[in-house]
């Protein structure tokens, strides 16, 4: 099993090369054309942070480009040597072009369009794939890629972990759909619980916990338990807690959770720390306490704090999303200041936290949402 320091020493390093899995996207994709087989018909579909020769994002859309009906498929990548590679051979696909360049490999940025049979094959598929240099490095945030971006219906793939906060907000400045992979935690980010909250990004429906396996260089150098090399040399690394998130319409999210009332969660839920203490007070704000999604209680009509995992299973139908009390979020919210005299019990706590008292004395939970029955 992985943990997050995998994706912390990313981000320490720069190094946001983590490949996601065929296996995943097309399980991904395919919920979306379950819901709405049209989701990607007739649409320009870019994948800003994709290299044939490593993504399968650019894979999986290029062989599925007529099944979806796509109208054009656009995939760009970053100039090699701004991603500092130890080891850098171009492939064969790359070389084998009358355009290749040996100078401009290490330095520019590629484009890769498919939108017609260009081998006269009969079929739109991944050999029809054509291949030049970009002008600049591939950076997402330039000009030229810019330029792609509002161009695009839907921006699909795995942003750089290092720059999510950015790469997110470039895309929503342009007003498109999306669906791309990052860490949980970024739901708690103040660039992007707002969108949360405001219904205008929500969590894909093939991932709600747990984690996933992604395919990382060759000279990626890690200690991780979880580092898995197959029989061609290529490197896995497990990563916890990663989600999709989107602006595309799934049905899973309009499905209201099925709850019991508050006394029969005391009574006869399934658990024992509700069942022996009930739902704790707020010293510090007007809400009740739910540790699990699945002890929200049906007849509460007043705020109650969840967990974060409460958003793999939000419907905006049932609840409302008032907050949440990461970073200064809590202070915006009103709660009450700290009570310095309980700094005896509990050193960790400070202003614009959520604690509740037990045995006098003063305990925080891990991170909340603050939400409330919708009316």
């Amino acid at each position: 099993m992985g943990n997050n320091s995998n994706l912390g020493a990313a981000k320490s390093a720069k190094n946001d090369e983590f490949y996601t899995q065929y296996a995943d996207i097309q399980k991904e994709v395919n919920a979306y054309l379950e819901y709405n087989p049209d989701t990607f018909r007739d649409k320009v579909v870019l994948l800003p942070c994709d290299d044939p020769e490593w993504s399968n994002f650019t894979k999986f859309f290029a062989q599925n480009f007529e099944l979806l009906g796509l109208r054009k498929l656009i995939s760009t990548s970053y100039a090699v040597e701004s991603k500092k590679y130890k080891y850098y051979q171009p492939s064969l696909f790359e070389t084998e072009s009358p355009v290749f360049d040996a100078d401009k490999t290490r330095t520019h940025g590629k484009i890769f369009v498919l939108d017609g049979d260009a081998n006269g094959s009969g079929h739109i598929d991944i050999d029809d794939l054509q291949f030049k240099y970009l002008e600049g490095d591939g950076d997402f945030r330039s000009p030229e890629v810019c330029k792609l971006r509002d161009e695009a219906d839907i921006i699909v793939t795995n942003p750089p972990f290092s720059l999510f906060r950015e790469f997110l907000a470039w895309i929503v400045a342009a007003d498109k759909k999306f669906l791309v992979i990052a860490n949980k935690n970024a739901i708690t980010y103040k660039e992007v619980f707002p969108l949360i909250r405001d219904n205008m990004l929500w969590i894909g429906p093939s991932i709600t916990s747990g984690d996933r396996e992604f395919m990382v260089p060759k000279d990626y150098e890690t200690h991780s338990p979880s580092l898995r090399i197959d029989e061609k040399g290529n490197k896995f690394i497990r990563v916890p807690g990663v989600h999709w998130f989107t602006n595309l319409e799934h049905g899973l999210r309009h499905e209201p959770l099925k709850l019991m009332t508050m006394k029969d969660n005391i009574r006869y839920g399934r658990h024992a720390e509700i069942r022996e203490k009930g739902y704790l007070q707020y010293a510090n704000y007007d809400a009740i306490d739910v540790p699990y999604t699945d002890a929200i209680p049906s007849d509460y009509e007043g705020i109650m704090g969840v967990p974060i995992t409460f958003i793999d299973k939000y419907c905006p139908e049932q609840f409302v999303i008032i907050g949440q009390t990461q970073g200064d979020s809590g202070k915006e919210l009103g709660l009450k200041p700290f009570d310095r005299s309980l700094k005896q019990y509990n050193k960790s706590l400070r202003d614009g936290q959520l604690y509740y008292m037990v045995d006098g004395k003063p305990e925080k939970p891990y991170a909340r949402i603050l939400i409330r029955k919708r009316q």
